[in-house]
């Protein structure tokens, strides 16, 4: 299957009615990194985890980046419409429905998360985008995410995330006609038991 473009796991879900769960990791992750998040969130559900392509001094990551923050807008959209070709090269081959397909990503993971919503909308019907910031500086086209859902968690002390970026993603989302729940929890760029609480609070709506 040369269109399976990334390294990646696949699990097949065990109730039907479970949405098939995408799981995109942060810099320096595996495949298997949410793997134990994804099992509590949603216990039945399919899942999809690639690993990141590119290097960042032997980190895996989605894409690349500049500096701290600094990212090209080109290499990110080329590395967003990759993800979202092997997602659906993906559906197709395991047989899971990509129309309920839901992401949930870290760090560097959360960020494509995102820009997958922004760049092929049809890619995903939801995410989970845990500590993720603005790598693309433009809106969802208006109605591209009409109903699909998002849930945004960020920390307040996070040394990575400026705090203006939380809102600014959100409002992106939203001129495409997403929901998006946006939370700042008491944390840093790490993942805390209020993040869990969150996204299971999500997940049970």
């Amino acid at each position: 299957m040369s269109s399976l473009s990334y390294q990646h796991l696949f699990q097949p879900g065990t109730d039907p009615a479970a949405q098939p769960l995408l799981l995109l990791h942060g810099t320096g992750g595996t495949e298997r990194d949410l793997l134990p998040l994804a099992r509590t969130l949603s216990p039945g559900s399919s899942v999809l985890s690639p690993l990141g392509k590119v290097s960042e001094g032997g980190a895996a990551r989605f894409f690349a980046r500049l500096a701290e923050g600094v990212f090209d807008p080109a290499e990110v959209t080329r590395r967003t419409h990759e993800l979202a070709d092997f997602i659906a090269a993906a559906a197709s081959h395991y047989g899971f429905d990509a129309g309920r397909l839901v992401a949930v990503g870290f760090s560097n993971g959360a960020n494509i998360a995102a820009t997958l919503l922004l760049l092929r909308p049809e890619s995903l019907a939801g995410a989970v985008l845990l500590r993720s910031m603005v790598v693309l500086d433009q809106a969802a086209a208006p109605g591209s995410l009409a109903g699909k859902r998002a849930l945004l968690t960020n920390g307040t002390v996070d040394p990575i995330v400026p705090p203006d970026q939380p809102p600014r993603l959100a409002a992106l989302l939203r001129a495409g006609g997403a929901d998006v729940t946006q939370q700042m929890l008491r944390a840093g760029h790490g993942l805390t038991p209020a993040d869990m609480t969150a996204a299971q609070a999500w997940f049970g709506k």
